[in-house]
């Protein structure tokens, strides 16, 4: 088992929490990491990007000069692409940009940020995390954690409506349910902060 020094909403020790090794203690693998994260990223992509060639811009039709006779290199179309107004050649299409990770990569990923947050000593566990839905609060309480001014990973429960509602509002401060959590959203950060049932959450996920 990790041990963590647990913390309460005033930034006062409240005991130790065990965590799972399995989870929150392993080698960090990065290239699977890595992986992970290019391929989320991938399919963030719309794809959607277009160009039109030489058979989609309108005009054209007929050759622009005759075949011979003229001293100049023959040409089809004043739409081909090495004319002004012509299409684009090579240009992209529509396309997918998806990449796959299967599940036991994704699952790695997870715990090699989870075991990486607590071997950097950013990971910071609360032994609860229920407020009133006022951002005053939140504010309150990352100035007694000693987070105030660094970019925070705020991890709750998908029912936890007055926390979302807490810090929703403060800039640098990115709220992620339980349920949504990745690697990109876990690391991308200076501090992640989480409740012991969250954690308690992971460990059972992810084991």
């Amino acid at each position: 088992m990790s041990k963590i020094q647990m913390r309460n909403l005033e930034g006062q020790a409240a005991g130790e929490a065990d965590l799972s090794s399995n989870v929150f203690g392993i080698e960090p693998n990065v290239s699977v990491v890595h992986q992970v994260i290019i391929a989320y990223e991938a399919c963030l992509w719309q794809g959607t990007h277009s160009t039109k060639n030489r058979h989609d811009v309108s005009g054209g039709g007929v050759k622009p000069f005759r075949q011979k006779g003229t001293g100049r290199a023959r040409q089809g179309s004043i739409r081909a692409g090495q004319f002004r107004h012509g299409g684009i050649i090579f240009g992209p299409t529509p396309h997918s940009h998806a990449l796959r990770s299967n599940a036991k990569e994704v699952k790695l990923a997870m715990r090699s940020v989870l075991s990486g947050k607590l071997a950097d000593s950013e990971l910071v566990v609360l032994d609860k995390l229920d407020l009133e839905p006022k951002t005053k609060n939140a504010v309150a309480v990352l100035d007694a954690l000693g987070l105030a001014g660094k970019r925070v990973t705020v991890v709750v429960a998908d029912n936890d409506v007055n926390t979302y509602l807490a810090f929703r509002n403060l800039l640098n401060v990115v709220l992620v349910g339980v349920s949504e959590a990745n690697a990109r959203n876990l690391i991308d950060n200076a501090a992640l902060v989480m409740s012991q049932d969250v954690a308690k959450y992971f460990e059972e996920v992810l084991a």
